[in-house]
């Protein structure tokens, strides 16, 4: 059977019109108030591919979230994040219509400096179960922005609404960037297990003689969790990212090897996934500014 294409959105109004919600009163970004706009798709399983941003904001979430491989029951509201051309599938379900909608195409922010660093802001690449959940205090900032820009859309178009629009998503992003950053800590011991599984992870691969080096995408699949997320947890915990937290585990089991055996330096090399001992020689090297040789030399 052939699999049915996904229906691609390129502007913003047309993608209004089709959803049956209300025309955007700006070309370039729309905000949905579910609470006055209660629009539900009569049908499910549309697969629909957007080219703009979609930040969802629900007031009031409950049920179970997915960190790894356990779930934690949560009660309070919630951002997510969606870039440009992802997949997203239409839903009958009541529970995901609530709170706002936020889509802004990319040409809204592209003459601004937010335009030149948006892919700094990672969530809008993290899957849905690594959603922002919100404190009541988070939850009334959120809420107040989401006001601002719906009030700034009500206005008549003019000179300076773009400006206003495009430093009021900024703020918002940079709330969200702050709130992840507090997410990670105060998770911390669902942050920990993770590391954990991935330490363990690669430990495995290591001694695995045939294995390659994990990559970040490897390690990330292996633990449910999307590369930029990993990403960001390990480094707001550890102050790495995840292909430095693979180097380090690699230079350590390196390190195990070649003061435990007389394997010569290329088979060290092959053991450990590198297809090149020079790459190997150079890793090493710049983690502990010693060559393989000449650390091994001081073991003996």
């Amino acid at each position: 059977m052939k699999a049915i294409q996904p229906t691609i959105y390129k502007s913003i109004p047309e993608f209004m019109r089709d959803m049956n919600m209300p025309e955007p009163l700006h070309p370039l970004v729309a905000l949905v108030n579910y609470d006055v706009n209660r629009t539900i798709p009569e049908t499910g399983g549309h697969k629909l591919l957007i080219d703009f941003y979609k930040i969802s904001f629900k007031k009031d979430f409950k049920g179970q979230v997915k960190y790894g491989q356990s779930y934690y029951d949560f009660a309070g509201g919630s951002l997510a994040f969606l870039a440009p051309n992802q997949l997203i599938t239409t839903t009958t379900d009541k529970d995901c219509y609530q709170g706002y909608n936020l889509f802004f195409h990319a040409d809204l922010v592209r003459n601004y400096q937010l335009g030149k660093h948006i892919q700094q802001y990672g969530f809008f690449n993290y899957a849905v179960n690594e959603a922002l959940f919100l404190s009541d205090k988070e939850k009334k900032v959120i809420a107040g922005l989401f006001e601002n820009i719906a009030a700034e859309l009500d206005n008549n178009i003019d000179a300076f609404s773009q400006d206003v629009l495009v430093s009021q998503i900024e703020l918002l992003l940079n709330y969200s960037n702050r709130f992840y950053n507090r997410q990670f800590l105060t998770r911390k011991a669902v942050n920990q297990d993770i590391i954990s599984q991935m330490n363990t992870y690669l430990a495995d691969r290591f001694a695995d003689q045939q294995s390659s080096i994990p990559t970040v995408l490897e390690v990330a699949t292996h633990l449910n969790v999307s590369p930029r997320y990993l990403n960001d947890m390990l480094r707001s915990l550890t102050g790495q990212i995840a292909q430095q937290h693979i180097h380090d585990r690699l230079i350590e089991q390196a390190k195990v090897i070649l003061s435990t055996t007389q394997l010569h330096i290329s088979e060290v090399a092959y053991q450990l996934g590198f297809e090149h001992p020079q790459s190997f020689n150079k890793l090493f090297k710049r983690h502990t500014n010693l060559s393989p040789n000449v650390f091994r030399k001081s073991f003996n």
